[in-house]
């Protein structure tokens, strides 16, 4: 049965009122952060000035558009006032910079909706990228290696570092399986959705017949972990080193640089045989396993809430078919949100923001619903 008009507008109401609570309560926040940060014993702490300095960086977007909406509202205002009187070509303006107004408060009010969504802390880290080839032999190496190549070129496009942790090249120029940290601020907010089985169609080199084969390969996105997120225990580990095999020549073939650790109360394995350092194959190692354990810990966390993460499809789920790249019709479809892109080799060439901006709009949106 539908409710009365006024038990409806009273809920409205009720609801403007806690949100307009919510932005006093976020600029009465901001303000006192800005005194904080002014206290000598704060800026004699940098620990503690660190963290209040993110968290104001944090609230500033939000606070200079909630500064926009209350101006917008006075505007609206003074010209509702001049609508009262004058004559009528004074109205006749008033109402056109009213209808303006009405507009753009429309808009702010969306973007600060989205600002108001729960934050992901991890969204700021950056990423330990994991590609592995799937069903379809050397073509589905050959398309890892392409995947690969892709995230590449993206992240230089955003200025983010790239660096190859371990890798199983293969005879023709294709990749078993590659694990890669890329390091930039905000990568892991960017990426997060890549997680999934990316599927390729297309005639292989091999295939004289000129027939399409469909082969695939596994993504998967885990923040980069810090020492404050995850601990690990020296005791708690295995090392062992190992001479590396691949490309490299006798220096990389004869010496034990290679290192694999195995976290024993978890059984995760992670290995590195990048560096000629046993050193450095080790701290690169420490920084995959520490990723590993932070993403468990955090699926640990969102099992307890089950409901919310079957909400949260197409964030995580390696086994989800995600999207197709098909290159006779040099289309690109992300099958989640069902936008299809007929540019396949500039996507390829690192030019992904369309699908990255379209999936971050898809879920916001999706949040949005869900509160």
């Amino acid at each position: 049965m539908a409710r009365p008009h006024a038990e409806v507008a009273n809920l409205h109401r009720d609801r403007k009122i806690q949100v307009l609570d919510k932005l006093k309560t976020i600029e009465k926040r901001h303000e006192e952060l800005t005194n904080f940060l002014m206290q000598p014993d704060v800026f004699s702490d940098p620990k503690q000035y660190r963290e209040y300095s993110k968290e104001q960086a944090g609230l500033a977007p939000l606070v200079e558009k909630i500064g926009r909406y209350r101006r917008l509202i006075s505007e609206m205002e003074g010209a509702e006032e001049l609508l009262k009187g004058g004559d009528g070509d004074l109205r006749e303006l008033a109402q056109a910079e009213l209808d303006k107004l009405k507009e753009e408060k429309q808009t702010v009010e969306q973007e600060m909706k989205f600002m108001l969504l729960p934050k992901d802390p991890r969204d700021e880290k950056g990423v330990i990228l994991e590609i592995r080839a799937g069903t379809g032999g050397e073509e589905a190496a050959l398309f890892a290696a392409s995947l690969f190549r892709m995230y590449s070129r993206y992240a230089e496009s955003r200025r983010w570092k790239v660096e190859a942790i371990d890798s199983s090249p293969t005879g023709l120029g294709g990749i078993k399986e590659i694990i890669a940290a890329i390091e930039g601020k905000g990568a892991y907010s960017r990426l997060k959705y890549e997680s999934g089985v990316h599927r390729v169609q297309r005639v292989p080199m091999t295939e004289a017949s000129g027939r399409v084969h469909t082969s695939a390969a596994t993504v998967a996105v885990l923040p980069e972990a810090e020492d404050v997120d995850i601990k690990v225990e020296e005791k708690d580990l295995r090392v062992d080193t190992f001479c590396a095999s691949g490309p490299g020549g006798q220096g990389v073939n004869t010496t034990y640089s290679a290192v694999r650790i195995v976290h024993i109360p978890t059984g995760i394995s992670v290995q590195c045989q990048d560096e000629r350092s046993q050193i450095k194959n080790k701290g690169k190692a420490m920084k995959v396993l520490r990723s590993k354990l932070y993403e468990k810990q955090i699926e640990e966390q969102e099992r307890e809430r089950a409901l919310e993460r079957k909400s949260q499809v197409g964030t995580g789920d390696r086994s989800e078919r995600i999207r197709t790249y098909n290159y006779p019709q040099n289309r690109v479809t992300d099958h989640r949100i069902g936008l299809t892109l007929y540019r396949l080799e500039q996507i390829l060439e690192g030019h992904m923001d369309e699908i990255v901006d379209s999936l971050i709009t898809h879920y916001q949106t999706e949040g949005l619903k869900r509160l």
